[in-house]
C-alpha cells in the first residue's frame, strides 16, 4: 500500500536555536549613541488578517548619522560604538513584534544622481512557515515627507501603495507598522 507523504514546508523552526540571536533593543550596547530613540510595534498578519505568531521579523539600518556597520559602507560618516543597527525578534502569539531603536539618518543612494539620498528607512525581513524564501521591504518614517518624496526606491511603488511601506506616529514616540503578507493591504514586498 502506497501512503502520501507529508508535505514540506519552511518551519515553524525559526526559534530553535535562534533565541540567543534576538534582539529587541538595539540601543543597549551603543552609550554614547546620540538620535531620536523610537520605538517601533506591529504584527504580523496573513492573507486573511490572522496573526502570524511564529514568524521572526529581522530589522537592519543606519545609525542616525546615516552609516551602516557593514565593511562595504566606507563612507566617511560617522560609526557609533556598539551600534550594529540590527534586530530580530520573534512574532508574538498575536503576531506582534516590538524594536527599540533609533531614528537612522539618510544614507547616499549609490545607484541615483551624484550626491542623492536615500529616504530614513529600516529594512524589514520576514520570516515564517511556509515561505520557502524570506521576504523583504523597507519601513519609511511619516515626518520624513520630503525625502520619502525623493526616495528612488520609493519612487518605484505605485502612489496607491506607498502607504503600506509607512509608519504611523501614535504621538507618544511610538510608530505602529503591521506588515500584511497577501490579500488587501499587502505591504510592498522587493525582491533582493
Amino acid at each position: 500500500m502506497l501512503y502520501a507523504t507529508a508535505s514540506q514546508t519552511v518551519g515553524p523552526y525559526l526559534h530553535i536555536g535562534l533565541a540567543g540571536l534576538d534582539r529587541a533593543d538595539l540601543t543597549t550596547d551603543a552609550p554614547e549613541l546620540a538620535g531620536q530613540r523610537i520605538v517601533i510595534e506591529g504584527r504580523v498578519l496573513d492573507g486573511r488578517g490572522d496573526p502570524v505568531p511564529d514568524g521572526m521579523v529581522e530589522i537592519w539600518q543606519a545609525n542616525p548619522a546615516g552609516r551602516y556597520r557593514h565593511p562595504e559602507d566606507r563612507s566617511d560618516l560617522t560609526l557609533t560604538a556598539g551600534f550594529t543597527g540590527f534586530g530580530r525578534v520573534p512574532t508574538g502569539p498575536d503576531g506582534g513584534f516590538r524594536f527599540v531603536t533609533v531614528k537612522p539618518g539618510a544614507v547616499p543612494d549609490a545607484g541615483g544622481e551624484p550626491g542623492a539620498m536615500q529616504a530614513p528607512h529600516i529594512m524589514v525581513s520576514v520570516f515564517m512557515r511556509g515561505l520557502v524564501k524570506h521576504v523583504a521591504t523597507r519601513m519609511y518614517f511619516p515626518d520624513e515627507a520630503a525625502a520619502n518624496a525623493k526616495d528612488r526606491v520609493l519612487a518605484c511603488v505605485p502612489n496607491e501603495r506607498r502607504g503600506t511601506l509607512i509608519a504611523e506616529d501614535d504621538g507618544s514616540g511610538t510608530l505602529r507598522w503591521n506588515i500584511v503578507l497577501q490579500g488587501a493591504g499587502e505591504t510592498v514586498f522587493f525582491d533582493i
